[in-house]
Order: structure tokens, then C-alpha cells, then sequence
């Protein structure tokens, strides 16, 4: 498929694109309690009691509290502050949210799709002056990579999914996107991440 000259719609991930490497913070939580580096990646894999908690905390259906006492369970640490805690590494990914800050001035369209640990921890400050539209998995029932919420990110900033390119850090998430039309973008690091936009937007984004 030939693609356009260039796309009018930016559609990102939050944590591991907004911010640092998601694992990284969890790998880091993990040292603190004294598990292995990958108890939690590693549940959430191949764990289907783990996945079971994680998709019903992304898709609003199990509340943060219920989480945080039956994975604590699993882990077999302390629940209080529980997703807190596994967070606590991360941080803002400054040179992307600034990329997302220029696409927007230059008349892009942005937008957010994210799978939220609970949705109180949005600043939502912050997602106002970044994005036009915002699609957030506990708000809306669904989660990445059920196809009609990149269809509900494309609808939330005013255009179809093939205008649109999609930067999610989870390459399984990037399928449903491309098979809508949408050109999309594996974010490793944001300089990287950051040319291919720019590429793909032709707009300067730094």
C-alpha cells in the first residue's frame, strides 16, 4: 500500500511512550520487594490468573483496591500502594511529549489511547495541552488491542484511521492499528521514534 504524503492524525500509548520504559519501573519495583527481576513481567505473560487481573483493572471492570490485594497475593508482597509502588520508576519522556507538543502546533491532530491502572492518575492538565482528543481503556470498557478502540482514538480526534499514525511501545499493539489503515511506529527510544514521525507527519518535531 502506497502511503500518503503525509498523515494529519497522531495516536499515542502513555506509559513506555509518554514516559520511561514501563518494565523498567517494574523491574526496579521488583528489585525493591526482592523478586526476581521479571515477577511481574513475566505473571503477566504467561500467568493467566495475573492477565485476568490485569485486563479487568485496564478495562474498569476490577477496581484498583481488588487488584492491588490479589496480585499482591500472587507476588506475595504487601498490597497497600500497591500499583503505586510498581510505577514509582517512571517518569515523564520529556523529548516526546514535546514531539507531541510541535505536532499539534503544526496542525496535526493528536490523540491518546492508553490501558489505565485506574484513572485518577491522568493529569489531566497536561493531556488538555497535548492532545484533541483522549481514549482511556477504563473510561471507555476496552482495552489495546481490541480493534474499535483505535477506531474510538481516530473518532475522538476528528479523522479516519488511515490519516492517522499510531506509536505504541508493545508491538502486539500495533497490528490492530495497521489492519485499520493506520501507519504506526514501534517506539523503542524517542529519538528514533521521533524521526519516524517526523518522517511519516512531515512536520519538524523537535
Amino acid at each position: 500500500m502506497t502511503e500518503p504524503t503525509h498523515y494529519r492524525g497522531l495516536l499515542v500509548d502513555w506509559g513506555g511512550v509518554m514516559t520511561t520504559n514501563l518494565f523498567d519501573s517494574f523491574g526496579a519495583f521488583c528489585e525493591q520487594e526482592g523478586l526476581s527481576a521479571d515477577a511481574v513481567g513475566g505473571r503477566f505473560r504467561s500467568d493467566p490468573a495475573s492477565r485476568e487481573l490485569l485486563v479487568g483493572l485496564e478495562t474498569g471492570t476490577l477496581a484498583e483496591p481488588d487488584f492491588e490485594q490479589r496480585f499482591a497475593t500472587i507476588l506475595g508482597v504487601a498490597p497497600t500502594g500497591l500499583i503505586d509502588r510498581m510505577f514509582a520508576g517512571g517518569r515523564p519522556d520529556h523529548a516526546m511529549q514535546d514531539a507531541v507538543r510541535h505536532a499539534r502546533a503544526a496542525g496535526v491532530r493528536t490523540g491518546l489511547i492508553s490501558n489505565s491502572w485506574g484513572t485518577s492518575r491522568y493529569d489531566r492538565t497536561l493531556l488538555g495541552q497535548l492532545f484533541d482528543g483522549v481514549v482511556i481503556s477504563g473510561e471507555v470498557g476496552m482495552r489495546k488491542p481490541t480493534p474499535a478502540i483505535y477506531e474510538l482514538g481516530a473518532e475522538a480526534i476528528g479523522l479516519e484511521p488511515g490519516a492517522c499514525v499510531f506509536v505504541d511501545d508493545l508491538a502486539f499493539n500495533l497490528a490492530p492499528a495497521r489492519e485499520l489503515g493506520m501507519a504506526t511506529v514501534h517506539h523503542v527510544e524517542s529519538g528514533q521514534t521521533i524521526t519516524e514521525l517526523e518522517r511519516l507527519l512531515a512536520v519538524d518535531l523537535r
